[in-house]
């Protein structure tokens, strides 16, 4: 049922809702009949709810679409006012039963004015002007399909330029829409025949029955059988990967929980994502039947399948329109394509045109590369040597490999004598790089660095921008419009593919080794994997032979290509092969290295190691002695980053030795220069220089501080409290709370005038450590008071309750003595204060907002006890409930609660419990409340968990559709604005993620950001916007992998 039918099916129900008044009203002085009438009502009112909650459902992904959203708004208003005046109507009904003084009221009231009459007429009321607001608007229902169908949908697929609409299109589109019709149509052609141009055409403007809009998914040869050597185990791994690309697109997944997932386990994610939803599906490229049957085997939905394949074994599935892009088909759109490529109006298009287009076959990839080899040109002469070299070079074009079906052969060698032409026709330098790049894996696109490094090892001449844009000219690689990526198409692909050996030799072999270095870390990332190993065993071999000049270009490259990872899960296999090769090298390398290269090793394993990675290192530069030499280059810092990247490393592997040693390189790190990376124009080390004091803090305590303190460093990190970033300010106030537990004397320099000068979330999170002087002597009797103060809560009186809970702050203060902390949870207390946050009624507001002020004071100073108590008795969760009540006060206090909550020392558990119950999922729907209150609040929480919480939280946001929501308030304007940067810098400040995650986590946001806003008039300004916030917290990451200068 789409809009249109509910919306209509709304009005007959309102209708009738009217004739169903009209009987109460008549029955309102009979009590024995006007319940039965009321129960009528109720019914008409609970199917209205069904109807509409059925529709919201159906068009969920549209809603952020502000005018959608805002007319399923009047229905829901309509619904919200029927019931409050029918559950009123039906109080007063109760109220009248079983007297003869109730029936002798009702007809007194009858003349004075009737409670039920009153009610039943502003339920009429209610029902006649939703009637006449659907006459004067002709049709809600119509409005609001029209609205949904000029929407734009969050996932789109963009048409091929130059493709020119054929009548096969339209031909297809109607098989989309016909009902009873297949859910697979099928695309059978040759390569580069227009297959895929031809389906994203549709799919760039889905018919309107698909409310979900459309997606493509590409999958190629690579995902195939034959292209795994008949490997089942190995095919299943490379489909399992396609559909969590697919999965992660359309926002069930996030990009970490594709890595290693079984095929069943993926497919079962798949069959729950598409419930419900109505899609068009594009499975382009597509060389086995398993994967269209796979998909074709999910229920519950309304998708449907445009599937594009040159295998006819596909072709021969019985239940699927089907669909063949013959000879005729492009002669239709063959003279289209050669004049958009060729830049020639018809006037101009010479009479030899027509004798090209014969020789190419029409064929649209041939003709749309002679057309960009002839670009501009008028002359007779070269169009006649153009069809005379294309017979040539395609009667010498190297025979296509095996997989090419027969009937292929010949257009597949017209099309490589394209290629050749258009090859022939550039200078020199482009032909030997574009050969180079057989060397590269083009399953998906490419970093423009990692082509730019083969450039560089080729030893060519010109510019590389002038060189990579002749290729696209030529149509023989292919560039993203938003993104510094390429790709190429497949038939180019198979071009090269006997080219791969020679390139091997060229690249790794025959260049010098310099340039060898250059390039081997991107090809061992992004090339294909027979070059892999190659470029492994010629950095192993760098290595080995201590090429130091070689061995330090590597590593600045090795750094470069991790951070151009195109996904998490190829960032994490790069990352553990870099690591196996360098890791049992760097004793020896540092042993013996010279001071830059040291360097470069430093930066290198700031990139590449992992928390876990530093406790073998340390072993090997324990057993190697190499640890002293790192310590006395400490001295020989002259530049900031060799200083902070030495620094962290040192005080990582501090973590994993001896105490001598720990004690050492605490005493060496020289602390001044530390501090002055922590200024605030600095902040681009901020985060490196962080969590080298926090391995310092947490080997050498107090010892460590102390030495912090008197080079001064707290004064540092005040100032930051003061003027810095939010991410700097996050980062300060750990590290003072850390000071502070440690007990480092920063009273002197942070008492209370100090503190009424901080943000409020530093003042609370250290106004404990000054305010709360440990040597006072508690009270003598803290029973007996103690006593008193329960039994006070246990009170009907607001008022004493809340001087009982005034009286329990000063415990709260005290919460991590073990005194109190006994005297607190050995009491029933949080059982009560369970109940007070129970109490709904208005006159008991005061009295949870105090107690929820209480709450937050036993979090922040209890910590993890008092965590786990409240999680106990569902004190957390009825704090969530009060953020979503409407009212100012009490949202406030719940949400401050919260927020220390999870950032106490047992916030963990409460983000575990989250997990568990699907909590995240409830807070990002918060984000689609009617309240702007509630939505804020929602959002400043969800940062707050990507600021303090693991990977699966965060994952679990991203899955819930928070960036997509986010986006949608920022469209709605303030006070929403900067939603999304502010998400971004609460991950920035997140501490339990490495850096490489963090940045792989944010480049995957802002494609969702990019594919949410992309048509509205805020793209720019709201893409530009999240660019910066990830600039701005890559700084310090970006610092650690920057070439030293």
């Amino acid at each position: 049922m789409d809009v249109v039918q509910v919306l209509a099916s709304a009005t007959q129900l309102v209708s009738a809702m009217v004739s169903a008044v009209g009987a109460l009203e008549q029955a309102a002085s009979d009590l024995a009949e006007a319940p039965r009438r009321l129960q009528v009502l109720e019914d008409f009112v609970s199917d209205l709810d069904a109807l509409t909650e059925q529709s919201r459902q159906r068009h969920a992904h549209k809603l952020h679409g502000p005018q959608l959203d805002r007319q399923f708004q009047s229905l829901g208003r309509l619904m919200d006012q029927l019931r409050g005046n029918v559950a009123k109507a039906r109080k007063v009904l109760s109220g009248g039963k079983g007297k003869g003084k109730g029936f002798a009221r009702l007809v007194r009231s009858s003349v004075t004015g009737d409670p039920l009459m009153r009610y039943v007429r502003l339920i009429r009321d209610d029902l006649n002007q939703w009637l006449e607001l659907q006459e004067l608007t002709q049709s809600v229902g119509k409005v609001i399909a029209s609205t949904a169908r000029s929407t734009p949908a969050l996932v789109r697929v963009k048409s091929e330029h130059g493709y020119p609409v054929s009548k096969k299109c339209s031909y297809v589109r109607e098989l989309l829409e016909r009902d009873g019709a297949h859910r697979v149509v099928l695309i059978v052609g040759l390569s580069g025949i227009g297959k895929s141009c031809l389906a994203r055409q549709i799919a760039s403007d889905p018919p309107f029955c698909f409310v979900n809009g459309a997606i493509e998914i590409g999958f190629g040869r690579w995902c195939s059988r034959a292209a795994c050597n008949g490997s089942r185990s190995e095919y299943h791994k490379r489909l399992a990967r396609k559909i969590c690309t697919f999965l992660v697109q359309i926002g069930s997944m996030t990009v970490k929980e594709e890595v290693g997932k079984d095929l069943d386990d993926v497919c079962c994610l798949l069959q729950t994502a598409l419930v419900g939803r109505s899609m068009l599906i594009l499975l382009d490229d597509v060389w086995e039947q398993d994967i269209v049957d796979r998909f074709t085997r999910l229920y519950d939905n309304d998708c449907r399948y445009l599937v594009t394949t040159r295998d006819e074994a596909i072709y021969e599935i019985a239940e699927a329109e089907k669909v063949e892009i013959s000879k005729d088909d492009i002669k239709e759109i063959s003279r289209e394509i050669l004049l958009y490529h060729s830049l020639l109006s018809v006037g101009e298009l010479p009479p030899a045109a027509e004798v090209l287009l014969d020789r190419c076959g029409h064929h649209p990839l041939t003709v749309a590369v002679m057309g960009k080899a002839l670009r501009k040109e008028t002359r007779v002469e070269k169009w006649e040597k153009a069809i005379s070299n294309l017979s040539t070079y395609a009667t010498c074009a190297p025979g296509p490999v095996s997989y090419v079906n027969e009937k292929d052969v010949e257009t597949t060698l017209t099309i490589f004598g394209s290629f050749e032409f258009s090859l022939e026709a550039m200078p020199e330098n482009s032909r030997s790089f574009f050969m180079a790049l057989a060397a590269i894996s083009w399953e998906e696109p490419v970093p423009e660095a990692c082509l730019e490094s083969i450039w560089s090892a080729l030893e060519q001449g010109g510019l590389f921008s002038l060189v990579v844009s002749k290729l696209v000219e030529g149509s023989l690689i292919i560039k993203l419009e938003d993104q510094p990526l390429y790709h190429m198409h497949d038939m180019v692909s198979l071009y090269l593919e006997n080219k791969t050996n020679d390139v091997v030799h060229a690249l790794l072999s025959e260049s010098i080794s310099y340039y060898a270095a250059l390039v081997s870390p991107w090809l061992f990332v992004f090339g294909k994997e027979c070059m892999k190993r190659p470029a492994e065993q010629k950095m192993g071999s760098f290595f080995s032979l201590l090429e130091f000049t070689e061995i330090e270009i590597l590593l600045v490259n090795t750094t470069q290509a991790l951070m151009a990872c195109r996904s998490l899960s190829e960032f994490e296999a790069s990352r553990l092969g870099f690591s196996k090769i360098l890791g049992p090298r760097i004793a020896e390398i540092i042993a013996v290295g010279s001071p830059d290269l040291i360097f470069a090793v430093t930066t290198a394993i700031t990139v590449i190691f992992f928390q876990a990675d530093y406790i073998n290192l340390a072993q090997s530069l324990e057993t190697a002695g190499s640890i002293d030499k790192l310590i006395d280059l400490l001295g020989a810092c002259e530049d900031t980053s060799t200083l902070a990247n030495l620094s962290s490393v040192l005080a990582k592997i501090s973590e994993h030795v001896d105490a001598t040693i720990a004690d050492e390189i605490l005493s060496r790190i020289p602390m001044d220069r530390i501090a002055d990376l922590l200024s605030v124009e600095n902040e681009q080390w901020h985060e490196i220089v962080f969590t080298t004091l926090a391995s310092l803090t947490k080997v050498g305590k107090l010892k460590a501080v102390e030495t912090m303190i008197e080079s001064g460093i707290d004064k540092k990190l005040l100032v930051l409290l003061g003027s810095g970033s939010e991410i700097s300010q996050h980062h300060a106030i750990i590290t003072l709370k850390t000071f502070c537990e440690l007990g480092a004397p920063l009273q002197g320099c942070m008492g209370p005038a100090v503190l009424l000068h901080l943000p409020w979330h530093a003042r609370i999170s250290l106004e404990r450590f000054v305010l709360f002087d440990k040597n006072v002597s508690q009270s003598p009797k803290p029973q007996q008071s103690f006593e008193v103060i329960l039994h006070k809560i246990l009170q009907r009186d607001n008022k004493d309750i809340i001087e009982a809970i005034q009286g329990l702050l000063s415990l709260a203060e005290r919460a991590n003595d073990t005194r109190v902390q006994d005297l607190l949870l050995g009491s029933n207390l949080f059982d009560r204060l369970a109940l007070l946050l129970q109490r709904r009624e208005v006159e008991n507001n005061q009295v949870r907002s105090q107690t929820a002020f209480l709450v937050m004071k036993l979090a922040c100073t209890g910590g993890e006890p008092y965590v786990h108590r409240f999680l106990e008795l569902n004190i957390v969760h009825e704090l969530i409930d009060m953020l979503q009540c409407n009212i100012d006060e009490l949202q406030d206090s719940a949400y401050y609660a919260l927020h220390q909550i999870v950032f106490a020392k047992g916030g963990s558990l409460v983000l575990q419990r989250f997990l568990q119950l699907g909590t995240i999922e409830k807070l990002v729907n918060l984000l689609d409340r009617k309240s702007l209150k509630t939505k804020d609040l929602a959002m400043q929480f969800l940062v707050d968990i990507a600021e303090v919480g693991t990977k699966p939280c965060i994952e679990r946001m991203l899955a819930s559709q928070v960036v997509e929501k986010l986006v949608a308030l920022e469209k709605a304007g303030d006070p929403f604005g900067g939603a999304v940067s502010r998400y971004i810098q609460g991950l920035n400040r997140c501490k339990k993620l490495q850096t490489a995650e963090r940045a792989v986590m944010k480049q995957h946001i802002l494609r969702k950001v990019r594919s949410a806003v992309r048509g509205h008039k805020l793209e720019a300004s709201l893409v530009a916007s999240v660019e910066a916030s990830i600039a701005e917290g890559s700084k310090g990451a970006s610092s650690s992998s920057r070439k030293k200068k």
